[in-house]
C-alpha cells in the first residue's frame, strides 16, 4: 500500500474542517476579538514603559515575553484561523501568568501600578482567551450537528 503524493493536508475531510474555521474567523465577534487580543498583547508588551515599573528588570522582560506571545498569537489567529485555532487555549494561561506574575516573579517590587496593570491586562487576555476558545468549540460543535 503505497501513499506516494498523498499529504493529510489535502484530504477533503482537513480542507473543509479548515475552510470551517477560516469562516470562523471572518465572523465580526472574531475580527474584534482578535483586535482587543491584539492591542492587550502590545499593551502588556509596553507596560513596564508605560507604567513606570521598567526598572523592575524581571518583570519588565516577563511582560514584554509575554505580550508578545499574545500579540503574535492574535496576529495568527487573524490571518490563519483555521491553523492556528488549536493554540487558542494558551491565552488563557499567559492571561493567568500575566495576574499572578507580579508576586510569583522573583525580585519585584509590587507598587499599586504594577498589580492594576498586570491584573487588568492579564484579566483582559484571559478573558478574551476564553472567547476565542469558545467560539472554536462553538464552530467544532455546530459543525458535527449539522453532519448528522
Amino acid at each position: 500500500m503505497s501513499t506516494a503524493g498523498h499529504h493529510i493536508e489535502q484530504h477533503p475531510d482537513s480542507v473543509a474542517l479548515r475552510d470551517q474555521y477560516d469562516q470562523a474567523a471572518e465572523n465580526p465577534i472574531s475580527r474584534v476579538t482578535d483586535g482587543l487580543m491584539l492591542l492587550a498583547g502590545l499593551y502588556a508588551a509596553a507596560s513596564p514603559w508605560i507604567i513606570g515599573f521598567h526598572g523592575t528588570t524581571t518583570l519588565a522582560v516577563n511582560d514584554l515575553i509575554a505580550g508578545i506571545a499574545v500579540a503574535l498569537l492574535a496576529v495568527g489567529f487573524t490571518s490563519a484561523y483555521g491553523r492556528t485555532h488549536g493554540m487558542a487555549f494558551t491565552l488563557p494561561v499567559v492571561g493567568l501568568w500575566l495576574i499572578i506574575s507580579p508576586w510569583v516573579v522573583a525580585g519585584v517590587d509590587t507598587t499599586a501600578g504594577v498589580v492594576v496593570s498586570n491584573v487588568v491586562a492579564g484579566a483582559v487576555v484571559c478573558v478574551l482567551g476564553l472567547g476565542l476558545t469558545g467560539l472554536g468549540l462553538i464552530r467544532r460543535a455546530a459543525s458535527y450537528a449539522r453532519r448528522r
